[in-house]
């Protein structure tokens, strides 16, 4: 009892997987064949060793794309020791080892961070057409945004000559709306937009929930009414 006791195997003893996704067993088969000194016995078992991975995924087995990345995974799974005759190019094990090109992510840092990256760039879009109604009332779209957008970070009232000069400020002074005649949209409508959208978001999936636990409700009411009917008859 002793003796079989010690010849327990704990997964901690055992050697790294590599992939554990295929298991220990055939993680054994791929080291014994890469002891093989034979490179046509090495071949064999290296084919049947792909039958048997594909075999886990029957329906990709005979896949091209597949069968490539069954042979790259034998390699990496051999810590690339073993030497058999490869139907694709073998890979290198500086590959994996590789890290990827780091990302470019937009670094701006825009003073009045509440208006966002995407009013900057239909401001920017503005700039770029010429003169024209199109423009104009593409300018005053912004502009009512941004003052939808001020009002949402800062609850406080905002006069227009606040956001024409925001306006002007983000737009490198070629949008000036401080000269016209024009006027945003009404604050509280704004507000009133901002408090709707958020109330839909906060209880519009809790809605049909109520509806259906208290239509459920009613008809258990309705249910034990027929019963006490039943039992008085």
């Amino acid at each position: 009892m002793q003796e079989e006791v010690s010849n327990l195997e704990y997964n901690s003893q055992r050697p790294h997987l590599i992939i554990p996704e295929y298991g220990r067993h055939l993680q054994k088969l791929i080291d014994q064949a890469t002891a093989i000194e034979d490179r046509e016995e090495r071949n064999k078992a290296a084919k049947y060793i792909i039958s048997v991975m594909g075999s886990l995924n029957p329906h990709l087995r005979d896949v091209p794309d597949f069968q490539h990345k069954l042979w790259d995974q034998l390699f990496i799974m051999s810590d690339f020791k073993l030497d058999v005759n490869s139907p694709y190019p073998i890979p290198s094990e500086d590959i994996l080892t590789q890290k990827p090109d780091r990302l470019k992510y937009p670094q701006n840092f825009p003073k009045y961070r509440f208006y966002g990256n995407n009013i900057k760039y239909m401001i920017d879009v503005a700039n770029s057409w010429e003169d024209s109604e199109l423009k104009n009332a593409l300018v005053l779209v912004i502009a009512n945004h941004m003052k939808k957008c001020y009002l949402s970070w800062n609850k406080d009232t905002v006069t227009d000559e606040v956001i024409f000069e925001h306006l002007l400020e983000l737009s490198g002074g070629k949008l000036n709306l401080s000269k016209s005649n024009e006027e945003l949209s009404n604050t509280h409508d704004l507000m009133k937009v901002n408090k709707k959208v958020s109330n839909k978001a906060q209880f519009g999936s809790s809605k049909p929930g109520i509806v259906k636990k208290n239509s459920n409700i009613k008809g258990h009411l309705n249910k034990n009414n027929q019963n006490k009917n039943t039992f008085k008859k």
